[in-house]
């Protein structure tokens, strides 16, 4: 039976047609699009907005949908015991994500908010920018995952294996590692987002991609599949794009009011996302870990579960607090910032592979 490592190393370079080539224009387009119709016709992305249960809003879940359906789809339950064979990736992914990434965070936080930019920021609300910052940080993505590892032709069995192993961490973590760091005798975890989340992104669409799945292998075969697949992709970046419309939409109001606060938070979360994403991708290079299991867990280890973030950060310091802002442009930097590691990630392929290539020569 081949190992993931072995297909791995006869994988070619995932081939980016016109549209993705471009995709960096359409999400620049696409964020414009938002703000604007978010100031022009905001009764509309009001009514999505309210569109929520614990946090969740119910049309970005299923525009999410659409976003990792293709991933999933990828997915094969017979090979996920092969998974194991990627101890390393597995290891430095879950080390990024629960001994690094929310304490560089903190001390970014404390370095840029309360200290460099401090005379540019309303004082009473500095600690808790600080502390929506930590909690954006102690919470690692569940869904978006999905979207930038096939992106990036990531392993699918590595990259639904690790989502999973993060989410059963993150039930006991999250809330002593919040804690931890803000200094605070008990947090209130949102259990229900935590749970609803689970379910509407990793537990209901693994099952229909799966019967999905089934279905296609039965009646076609591998062709059969990888047809589905070619048409779900359009499908899958249209969707990206349709979320970054709503999400920009939601917060139109707030950017173009405070846009300086909001660039200033900004900062040490897309130096976190960047920093996180590097170390993971090094420290697999070091580790021998194949490209297309790196890719995901330099991915993992660097994006966030805004929805999780959101909903603590309001249960903590409320609706209009600073901590709840600093979270809600967590949101918003996620997408762009996270398709540029995509693109680096990509791009440095051949340096990647370069030491494997020098080990078998």
């Amino acid at each position: 039976m081949t190992s993931v490592t072995e297909s791995t190393r006869h994988r070619a370079t995932p081939a980016l047609g016109t549209f993705e080539r471009y995709l960096t224009v359409w999400v620049a387009l696409c964020i414009l699009a938002g703000i604007v119709l978010g100031r022009l016709v905001p009764e509309p992305f009001q009514a999505l907005g309210r569109m929520t249960v614990a946090e969740v809003n119910i049309p970005v879940a299923m525009l999410i949908w659409l976003m990792i359906v293709p991933m999933l789809l990828k997915v094969d339950f017979g090979a996920l015991h092969r998974v194991a064979e990627q101890w390393r990736g597995i290891v430095v992914t879950v080390g990024i994500n629960w001994l690094v990434k929310p304490f560089s965070m903190a001390v970014l936080g404390w370095l840029f908010i309360g200290w460099l930019f401090r005379p540019w920021l309303p004082p009473g609300q500095i600690d808790g920018y600080i502390a929506g910052l930590i909690i954006l940080a102690a919470a690692p993505c569940t869904a978006m995952v999905f979207v930038w590892s096939n992106l990036t032709a990531g392993e699918p069995n590595f990259t639904l294996t690790q989502v999973a192993l993060n989410d059963t961490i993150m039930v006991f973590a999250f809330a002593p590692i919040v804690a931890l760091l803000l200094g605070l005798s008990s947090i209130t975890v949102p259990w229900t987002t935590l749970f609803l989340s689970v379910v509407l992104y990793i537990v209901v669409p693994v099952i229909a991609a799966q019967l999905r799945r089934r279905s296609l292998l039965a009646r076609g075969g591998d062709a059969a599949l990888a047809q589905t697949l070619r048409k779900l992709q359009p499908v899958s970046l249209l969707a990206l794009l349709a979320t970054l419309v709503l999400l920009f939409g939601f917060q139109g109001e707030q950017i173009v009011r405070q846009p300086l606060i909001i660039a200033l938070l900004a900062v040490p979360i897309v130096i976190q996302v960047y920093l996180n994403a590097g170390i993971a991708y090094a420290l697999n290079r070091v580790l021998g870990v194949p490209h297309n299991v790196a890719c995901p867990s330099a991915l993992i280890g660097a994006s966030n579960f805004f929805e999780l973030a959101v909903a603590a950060a309001i249960a903590l310091f409320g609706f209009q607090s600073g901590a709840a802002l600093a979270t809600v442009v967590g949101v918003l930097v996620e997408v762009p910032v996270m398709l540029s590691v995509v693109r680096i990630v990509l791009r440095t392929r051949a340096w990647y592979e370069r030491r494997d290539q020098a080990f078998t020569a």
